[in-house]
């Protein structure tokens, strides 16, 4: 065959488009399990990080055995549905629902002090893109042991500090959130904020946190997604407390 021909050129380009497809594809099946590990062991990590348990790749799911003693998802109603498994909920697609549709999950933590503590998970919109995290309550259900986010794509050194533990996650330890005036049939954006997030405003204020200089929209989007997340949970509470 003349490999100068036109002929020549598309036959040797299509196989090797082929190849290299098939290739990925063996490569993206083969990978798969180890990167679905991989995202089980950081959420284990985020979890643990919550209620202030440092852990590494190596010993993650051994602490969340240790200490994670129950986890269960609930109703808008603030019952157990016992068919749906917690740990693979997907966030994004329950917030995506209506709120009687809604499925949420609950984590409960046991410290080496004995305590214990609630993890609800939290997801939201920063200025970029999604954000997302965990809160952790005493067992008032009101004061915050401890919190972690993240986001995808905030803007390094001002929406993206909040994944950041000194500059921002720090403060809502001990911080109070108020569930009392929650409406699941508004918005966030609607309704009185479960915790503020504005600058200014966090220090000797036990209901609000410091938001970030620069990054206001994203600090709001914080707010709104605590209000939204948090007060989905108000029904459980009550019956919890």
């Amino acid at each position: 065959m003349d490999t100068n021909s036109n002929s020549y050129i598309y036959i040797f380009s299509s196989v090797m488009v082929i190849i290299v497809a098939a290739a990925l594809s063996l490569a993206a099946t083969g990978l798969k399990e180890r990167q679905d590990k991989n995202v089980e062991i950081e959420k284990k990590q985020n979890l643990l990080s919550c209620v202030l348990i440092e852990s590494t790749v190596e010993d993650a799911e051994a602490k969340f055995d240790q200490h994670i003693v129950e986890k269960y998802t609930i109703d808008h109603q603030g019952k157990v549905v016992d068919a749906v498994d917690p740990f693979t909920i997907d966030m994004k697609a329950e917030l995506a629902k209506s709120i009687e549709e809604r499925h949420m999950p609950v984590f409960i933590a046991k410290l080496d002090d004995g305590s214990t503590k609630t993890i609800i998970p939290v997801r939201g919109t920063g200025l970029w893109g999604p954000i997302w995290g965990y809160v952790s309550l005493n067992d008032d259900n009101k004061t915050i042991y401890g919190a972690v986010f993240d986001h995808k794509s905030e803007t390094p050194g001002l929406g993206a500090e909040i994944s950041s533990y000194d500059q921002f996650q720090k403060q809502f330890e001990g911080k109070t959130i108020e569930l009392g005036s929650y409406d699941p049939a508004k918005e966030a954006k609607q309704q009185a904020p479960v915790l503020a997030v504005t600058k200014g405003m966090g220090e000797g204020n036990p209901n609000a946190v410091d938001g970030i200089s620069g990054g206001t929209i994203t600090s709001k989007g914080v707010q709104y997604m605590l209000t939204d997340c948090l007060g989905f949970f108000s029904p459980y509470f009550n019956q919890t407390h």
